[in-house]
């Protein structure tokens, strides 16, 4: 990814262990080394501080046997945070509960819809969406089926959660939205003839036509995002695990929750923020990452243009290698799900990534509770997938 300075960069990033590695053979205390980690990584992220204020319930149905609560909160910063609660129609008492983590997927006009079905007002795209990846359901119903108690929702910049177009100065809107042999200073006349900002924001009537417009508007602006977060002091990754950790908060305060059965899962993005989540928390208890796992030598070498700013942590490398970011929570259960042609990776970087989560377990004398699986096909969680994540979570949360 960098032509002739490849070379060089991997030298510097190197082949060892990083100096905060678990698997570095001088560290040998498994409780030390995480607290240790997790200080420096938390450093390295600049969490803002978040708390889910002002929950509102917007009203409830039943969807195929499963209860689905609409809700919100408010957050620091940004509009309401829009989420789903989903628990079977009949459930009593206090249930294990998941966070179920929506995936980025160039889509940030959707974020917990791409994993709920609520009924018949589903939108066509959102349902095209799960037919791609999620083998025709929402993955989130069928957890909740199974009896747990399933929280999904937007994050930091998706859904409601997203920023919008005509909030931006009009010129750099239309700078972003110009083919890139096309820019150059724009003169009023330019400014003039430009699709107004508002127009990239849809409205109520969610056309397919504005849908793409507006994704294509915030795929550009992703670079903007991150050196903008930068200059704040702030990190993309730092804001997400803010925002997810909110939202652990809010689950773990339900009463129809077991605050020591808590867990949490996702595809692609969503597994990222498994990988943060699930290695900084230990309130979460099991975690399932899928189609998520590789190493910083496969994003500097090969698949960085393909991956979104979200992953990024500058200063990070020297010290943990991405695998190692799931592997703080050793030794609590982890279940990583790969596929053998997914183009957003490296195979051999991910059975590489998936030796160190290894390494650390066996070191962490916890062997039976990491688990690597590769199923055959290309990016996704279909039903073979949720089948095996669903039995993960079962065995250890109920």
């Amino acid at each position: 990814m960098l032509g002739a300075y490849g070379a060089w960069a991997a030298e510097l990033l190197g082949d060892r262990p990083g100096e905060l590695s678990f698997r570095a053979g001088s560290r040998q205390d498994l409780s030390l080394w995480k607290e240790e980690a997790r200080a420096a990584l938390l450093g390295l992220l600049h969490c803002p501080r978040a708390g889910a204020a002002d929950v509102q319930v917007h009203g409830s149905r039943v969807h195929d046997g499963v209860q689905v609560e609409e809700l919100s909160w408010q957050l620091p910063w940004g509009p309401r945070t829009r989420a789903f609660f989903l628990k079977p129609r009949d459930a009593r008492g206090k249930l294990p509960g998941v966070l179920a983590f929506h995936d980025h997927g160039g889509d940030k006009h959707f974020g917990r819809r791409k994993i709920v079905r609520t009924g018949p007002a589903d939108h066509a795209l959102a349902i095209a969406h799960m037919e791609e990846y999620y083998g025709g359901v929402g993955w989130a119903n069928e957890l909740a089926r199974r009896g747990f108690g399933v929280l999904v929702h937007d994050v930091f910049p998706f859904d409601s959660r997203r920023i919008l177009a005509s909030d931006l100065p009009s010129h750099v809107v239309q700078r972003l939205m110009s083919p890139p042999l096309e820019i150059r200073e724009l003169t009023p006349d330019d400014l003039a003839a430009a699709v107004p900002a508002a127009s990239l924001d849809v409205t109520a009537d969610e056309s397919s036509e504005k849908i793409a417009a507006y994704n294509a508007f915030a795929a550009q602006h992703e670079a903007v995002v991150a050196k903008s977060l930068f200059c704040a002091g702030l990190t993309w990754p730092g804001v997400m695990v803010a925002e997810d950790r909110a939202a652990l908060d809010y689950l773990v305060s339900r009463p129809d929750v077991d605050p020591g059965r808590l867990g949490c899962g996702g595809l692609s993005g969503g597994g990222l923020r498994t990988v943060f989540l699930g290695g900084l928390d230990d309130r979460i208890r099991c975690a399932v990452c899928a189609g998520m796992m590789t190493t910083w030598r496969d994003y500097l070498l090969s698949t960085s243009y393909t991956h979104t700013w979200m992953i990024y942590v500058p200063g990070l490398p020297p010290l943990l290698d991405f695998p190692e970011i799931l592997g703080l929570r050793a030794p609590l259960p982890s279940l990583v799900l790969a596929t053998t042609d997914d183009p957003l990776f490296t195979f051999a970087e991910t059975e590489r990534a998936s030796g160190m989560l290894t390494e650390i377990y066996r070191k962490a004398r916890a062997e039976d509770r990491f688990r690597f699986r590769v199923h055959h096909g290309p990016h996704k969680l279909d039903l073979p997938m949720q089948a095996e994540a669903f039995d993960w979570l079962e065995k250890w949360l109920s």
